[in-house]
Formats: structure tokens, sequence, C-alpha cells
């Protein structure tokens, strides 16, 4: 049988009436309790138990959060954002060609649009959960119930706010009855308007967080726009001061006194023994071969085929037309750019067929090996690309620029027989 206790105990009663808070003895009891309530009506009222209680959701008639709703916007308009501002930058403001590679490209943007889409999602879960919760609130009138305390430990409570559209003192106290209370108690405002303001040392703790927050913004600001000749502060020092020996410095620990150990004489590294001359060096017995080579690094066939020219036109679009030109003629975009710019430079014409005189078409007459050793070290002032390009990708760029030679250069006896052009 169910006893009520209707007397408030150590609570001062002389404030406006917040509502009413009846204890319930099981969570089931709570659940059937929130469903009378809200089928009588009431709409302002709230559950509060130690614990989840399953089912109690429905049986309040909550809805469904938006919350959802709120993260998925920050998230779209995060990846909106990302892809948009790299669009702008890269393909509309910023148009640089930098080898050969897209100016936009959905692939190379995901990582940026990623991260935004993570950080707005965060955002919009972490403020939107204390908007729609009306957090921070540091006061309530239930804490000043002596029996809401046990809600934190085997205490189900419900409590019906005096604000509601069908509150009324005696239905009120009538239902809560009737859902099988097991204590009802009136809540009553504490009359001193202070008590439900934010406590001053948290807002001075609020306060001081965010000013020393701001100090390293400070200080980072302070360094980037002062000069001095004192040496920095070093946090970890050990990355600045670790053990080690620079190139063409002094090593006590050596006899001769030099860190620079140089190659140990009669070894190669693995790897790098080279043994194939005309595969590594482009040489057969000594002089520049005219052909290609018969076997790659790992000593298998080395196929001039259709598959090879294609690798080779990948690779000159990326490291060789910036300076010569998708079409080989010297017209790349460095070129252009310098002519731009009132300054006179010529890329080498790599498709220029031989003059009757021989001065011409320089690339033309050069031999396969003599080619490859040209992008391996460079020439002039073309930098050597030995360190950028693996062996079997600048034979690839050799048969690639044959290839446009040829088709730059072809007479109507190049063409297959019964051809009608």
């Amino acid at each position: 049988m169910s006893t009520h206790e209707e007397t408030p105990v150590n609570v001062p009663a002389e404030g406006e009436l917040y509502g009413y808070l009846a204890e319930y003895d099981t969570p089931g009891e709570l659940v059937e309790a929130a469903r009378k309530v809200r089928d009588a009506g009431y709409t302002d009222f709230d559950c509060y138990s130690p614990f989840p209680v399953h089912g109690i959701d429905p049986a309040m008639g909550i809805k469904r959060t938006i919350l959802p709703l709120i993260i998925f916007a920050g998230g779209f308009t995060g990846a909106a954002s990302g892809i948009l501002l790299q669009w702008y930058c890269n393909a509309h403001a910023w148009t640089w060609n930098i080898s050969g590679k897209p100016t936009w490209s959905i692939p190379a943007n995901i990582p940026i649009a990623y991260e935004l889409t993570i950080l707005l999602s965060v955002f919009c879960s972490f403020f939107g959960m204390w908007a729609l919760n009306r957090l921070p609130q540091v006061w309530h009138p239930l804490f000043r119930q002596d029996r809401f305390l046990r809600v934190t430990d085997d205490g189900f409570f419900l409590a019906i706010e005096a604000r509601d559209r069908r509150f009324d003192t005696v239905k009120t106290k009538e239902l809560l009855h009737g859902a099988g209370s097991i204590a009802l108690e009136p809540v009553y405002l504490d009359p001193d308007p202070r008590s439900r303001q934010m406590p001053k040392w948290i807002t001075a703790f609020i306060v001081a967080s965010t000013a020393f927050a701001l100090i390293p913004f400070a200080i980072a600001a302070k360094a980037r726009n002062s000069h001095s000749s004192e040496p920095h502060i070093h946090i970890f020092p050990d990355m600045d001061f670790q053990p080690k020996f620079k190139s063409d410095t002094e090593a006590d620990m050596f006899p001769d006194g030099r860190a620079n150990r140089g190659e140990i004489p009669g070894t190669v590294a693995r790897g790098w023994l080279e043994q194939d001359e005309t595969f590594w060096h482009g040489l057969d017995n000594g002089q520049w071969t005219t052909g290609f080579p018969k076997a790659d690094g790992n000593g298998q066939p080395f196929a001039v085929d259709d598959k090879l020219v294609k690798r080779g036109q990948n690779r000159f679009n990326i490291y060789c037309s910036p300076c010569h030109g998708y079409d080989g003629h010297g017209q790349g975009m460095i070129p252009e750019r310098v002519k731009s710019l009132g300054g006179v430079w010529q890329a080498r014409n790599l498709v220029e067929a031989p003059t009757a005189d021989g001065k011409g078409g320089v690339v033309v007459q050069m031999p396969n090996g003599q080619l490859f050793n040209t992008i391996s070290n460079g020439f002039n002032t073309m930098q050597g690309y030995a360190a950028q390009i693996p062996a079997g990708d600048r034979w690839a760029i050799v048969a690639y620029v044959r290839a446009l030679e040829r088709a730059q250069n072809a007479s109507r006896d190049d063409l297959p027989p019964g051809s009608n052009f």
C-alpha cells in the first residue's frame, strides 16, 4: 500500500511555487506515471532517475531530437566550404599548372573537406546539445529539496512545473497520487534572486581560463613581429641539440677529425651495382647506344611497346612539359612565363627535324643513350632528373620522345600501304 508524504522537509516555502515533485518506488512505476501525466495533457514535466530507464522517452511523449539534423547541417557545410575554398584557390584564383597535374581534382581535395566536415560536426554536436538543453544551468529549484538528493542513488522522481497550461494545484496533486507516488511535495523558488545567478567564482574561473588560453597566441603574435639578438627559448631542446655530426664538420671521435666519412673503398650499396651499362648509363661498349636496353635493372626483358610509350607520355607530361611543352616544341609554361615578364629563354625543341647542314634537330640526331644521359644528368641549364625519375621511366620518356619526333616529322612514305591520306 502506498503512503503519501506531502509536507516538505527543511524547505522554505516563502518563494513562488515552481511545481510538484513526486517520488516513485520503481522504474516501471515511473514510466507508468509519465504515461498518465502525458495522457492528461501535461507538457512541462520531466522525469529523473539515477540511470537511463528503458521506455521513458515514448512514455513522456518526447519527440525525436533535431540534434542529428543540426550535426548533418554542420557536416555538410564543412564539406561544401572545404571543397569550394580549394576550388576557388586552385581552379579559379590561382590556376597554376604544376608538373602537369590538374588544377582541380576531387580526390586531392578530400582530406581538407573531410577535416572540415568533422570539425563543424563536432562543434554543432557540442554547442547544439548545450543550446537544446538550455545549458549551462547552475541553479535549479529541485536542488533545494532534500528528498531530491536521492536521485543520484535510488530515487525515481517526476516533477510537473506550475507554468504548464493544465497545472492546477488540486488536480495535479490528485493525478500524481493516482499515478502511485510514494511521496509528494511542493517545490518553491528561492525568494532571493541572487541564488539563481551564476556563482561569482565560476564566472571568475571562466574569465581567467579564457585569458590564460589567449596568452600563447599573444606570445606567438609578439614573436612574429619582433626581432632579438638572443637565442630562442628551447622548450624541447633535444630536437635542436641532439648529438649528431653534419657533413664537412669536425668530429674528434675519428683519427682524421672529419665527420664526413665517405664511402668505404671497394664497396657498393645494395641495389646500386648498376651492372648493366645500357640500362643504367645508356652505353653500349663505351659508346652511346642507338637502341634500347635488352633487360631492366632486375634482369627482366625490357619491352618497347605501347605500354612503355604511354608510360613515357605520362612521365613526360609531368617532368618535361613545363619547359619543352606537351608537343616538344620548347614552348612550355615556364618559357612562356619568362616571355610574359619580358625575358628571353627558349627551351630546346625536341622534335625539330635536322637541317641540310646538320645543325638543326640536335635532339633528333642524338643517340638514344645520349638522350637518356641528358635526362639523367642534365645539359647546360637543364638539371638532371635521375633523383626524381627511375631509370625505367627515363627510358620510357626516350621512347615517347622518339614517337613524338616521328609523328611530327612523318612523311607519306611512313604511312602504311593502302592508306588514303
